[in-house]
């Protein structure tokens, strides 16, 4: 007989709290001081984000890093770099933060939207052939929760078209496809800094490149088309670009949460492969999957599930987990991004203006229900659970637990 779930009068299964800690410490304290010290917190004057750059750049084994004032940044700034304007189709994922569209509507740029892999919930490279026509001017692709997508083919179905890509690596800090890094693998790489990654700096970006010439590009397109590389400013801009500048503190901060990366990493991918492992094997219930050969950081996992098979709906599954005392939450955002108001009504500013998916440059554009059915099907059906550097071995024995448990009423 099944033991009898909190939900409905039983014992959670959740007996402690979450393990928490402290995020930054006497390291970061000592480089901010430093930082003021300069009497300078401009990043051309000052030291921090110069150091900052380096040391991602060497970590990483890229050749240049760029530093930013937010991930979304960084991705505006590495569309500015390959020159996406007006017209252009730009692919990318249903499912992931604006941040990662922002950039291509900022350049009046078009976003097309390729499906997904059901259980990594990551792109998938024939959906991403399909969506290339000859408007398609660079593609974005998304490592979501610390999960590599499929980036070897992508990157050669991209380059046998002739379009450069580019890897949001926003949530994908050490994540390794085949033994490389994310973020390596494409034309450029871009990361986040922000409180909601796995290192922050309150918020801040960075840019990877092996390629010189979208290097400086991207470090002028960040600085409102500033050349600072010669031995005087050139500030006679060739186009429109922003201002997306670090400043020192921002650096300080991030230079000396780089110290903690890959520890922190370290731990989320041994507990978030011992949660997957922990609950495979039951019916109607999908573990996030991590791609053969590939290391997961596991900025969060996400499990599906069969309503049927399992004998329940989505809803009361995440109540039931919640009253065991686990954190669950129905899925990760609200809705595919096309099917947001913006995309829907194709309003990208204010007024009355369809611009840029009315056509004006190229062919006009509509986004519906449907688009992309299996990243519909996924927020339809999964369950987000998160994973922390924090947490400890009973967090996740008692996790595992709560979950088997659950699952095991419903299915009796």
């Amino acid at each position: 007989m099944s033991e009898k779930i909190a939900l409905y009068g039983g014992t959670p299964a959740k007996t402690v709290p979450y393990g928490t800690g402290k995020r930054f410490g006497k390291e970061e304290l000592a480089n901010l001081e430093e930082a003021l010290n300069q009497n300078t917190l401009f990043y051309w004057f000052g030291g921090m984000t110069k150091r900052f750059c380096a040391k991602f750049a060497e970590m990483y084994g890229s050749k240049h890093c760029v530093a930013t004032s937010s991930g979304t940044a960084s991705i505006h700034v590495a569309l500015g770099a390959l020159g996406v304007g007006p017209g252009d189709e730009v692919i990318t994922s249903p499912i992931t933060d604006m941040g990662s569209v922002i950039g291509i509507l900022y350049q009046n740029a078009v976003p097309v939207f390729a499906d997904l892999d059901p259980h990594t919930y990551n792109m998938d490279p024939d959906s991403i052939e399909a969506k290339i026509t000859e408007r398609t001017k660079a593609i974005v692709v998304v490592h979501l929760a610390g999960n590599a997508a499929e980036i070897d083919r992508i990157v050669e179905i991209a380059h046998r078209h002739g379009v450069p890509v580019v890897e949001d690596c926003a949530q994908s800090y050490c994540c390794k496809y085949k033994g490389k890094y994310v973020g390596t693998h494409g034309d450029i790489g871009c990361f986040s800094l922000n409180d909601f990654k796995h290192i922050s700096a309150g918020d801040g970006g960075m840019i990877l490149t092996d390629d010189e010439e979208l290097y400086y590009k991207a470090m002028m397109f960040a600085d409102k088309n500033f050349n600072r590389l010669g031995e005087e400013v050139v500030k006679n801009v060739p186009y429109l670009a922003p201002n997306y500048r670090m400043n020192e503190l921002t650096a300080a901060v991030g230079l000396a949460q780089l110290d903690r990366v890959e520890e922190i990493c370290a731990k989320r991918n041994a507990y978030g492969k011992r949660l997957n492992e922990g609950i495979s094997g039951i019916a109607g219930l999908y573990p996030h999957r991590v791609l053969d050969g590939c290391d997961c950081s596991y900025w969060f996992t996400m499990i599906r599930i069969d309503e049927e098979k399992l004998g329940v709906s989505r809803s009361e599954f995440v109540k039931a987990l919640k009253a065991e005392g686990i954190k669950a939450s129905e899925g990760y955002i609200p809705s595919c991004v096309y099917q947001y108001d913006l995309f829907r009504n194709r309003r990208a500013y204010p007024g009355d203006t369809n611009y840029p998916f009315d056509g004006t440059h190229g062919n006009a554009i509509e986004y519906h229900d449907g688009d992309c059915p299996i990243a519909e099907e996924i927020l339809a059906t999964c369950v987000k659970i998160p994973v922390n550097e924090f947490f400890t071995e009973q967090d996740l024995l008692e996790t595992v637990a709560a979950i088997r448990k659950v699952c095991a009423y419903y299915r009796k």
